[in-house]
């Protein structure tokens, strides 16, 4: 199986200045073809925390769905202010679920299950001592995925690599370039973290004017090739692949998360 995948904070659509417009956000999207997106501040943080990326506009400009997941409120598009987009046809085979973190913010990731493919999309905290524990948790459920592998993607706020990513000892953690802040890129924020049996065939951060005014993000993409799928010979995920088994265990999981049906955290 043969992924394109890319991460991208929007900065809730507001860009490095000038108007709020979510259209070029998307329109940066369309330009990279990807199959999944794991997007943070999608969601402006004020009140019931509503939508700053429009869900009606996404397919029209991208091609890509957001995935069907939890929300902070019935008016916001992420869980803590991410989402994941994706083709539409693997949207159908898709299932997730959230993953309450610890830390003084609230913070939250959601994970997509695709069958022999978890991805895993975060907004790390501002603290260190936060971040550490929130990818302490991320790694400890990665461990309890049967094998199956495994990539971790978002806004890691890390900007060091020989401190901070200690919990991420059994992932091979990629930082495709500077990214942030956009307009003079000099840290590398984003990151991408995958286990065995995915190989990253290259990464890149996309940086063009538009992507320069259109966050204080730049995106970040990989092409991973998972060399140990489920499905064999590389052949299209259909529904039909995702079985009643796959579904019950997903939702014994989410109830292992700390997430309690119906309610979001913060």
């Amino acid at each position: 199986m043969r992924i394109r995948l890319v991460s991208y904070n929007l900065h809730k659509c507001r860009g490095s200045f000038g108007p709020f417009a979510p259209e070029r956000n998307l329109d940066v999207i369309a330009q990279l073809g990807a199959d999944i997106v794991a997007l943070q501040e999608v969601d402006f943080r004020m009140g019931d925390r509503p939508e700053a990326l429009p869900r009606m506009l996404i397919e029209a400009r991208t091609g890509l769905v957001p995935m069907q997941h939890r929300r902070t409120s019935d008016q916001s598009l992420g869980w803590h202010g991410q989402t994941i987009l994706l083709r539409p046809e693997l949207a159908a085979v898709a299932r997730s679920r959230p993953v309450a973190l610890p830390g003084i913010e609230p913070r939250g990731a959601v994970a997509l299950h695709l069958p022999g493919l978890t991805v895993m999309a975060v907004h790390l905290g501002l603290m260190r001592s936060s971040r550490r524990a929130q990818l302490a948790r991320l790694a400890a459920k990665a461990g309890r995925l049967d094998g199956d592998p495994v990539v971790l993607t978002g806004d890691f706020n890390e900007w060091r690599d020989d401190r901070g990513l200690e919990a991420l000892t059994e992932l091979d953690v990629i930082a495709p370039g500077r990214s942030w802040p956009a307009l003079a890129p000099q840290l590398r924020l984003d990151r991408i973290a995958v286990s065995s049996g995915i190989t990253v065939a290259a990464s890149g951060v996309l940086d063009t004017p538009l992507a320069r005014m259109a966050s204080d993000h730049l995106p970040i993409w990989a092409d991973l090739h998972v060399t140990r799928p489920a499905l064999p010979d590389d052949r299209p995920l259909r529904a039909a692949d995702n079985v009643s088994d796959y579904n019950r265990a997903l939702v014994a999981q989410t109830a292992a998360d700390g997430v309690p049906p119906g309610r979001a955290n913060g």
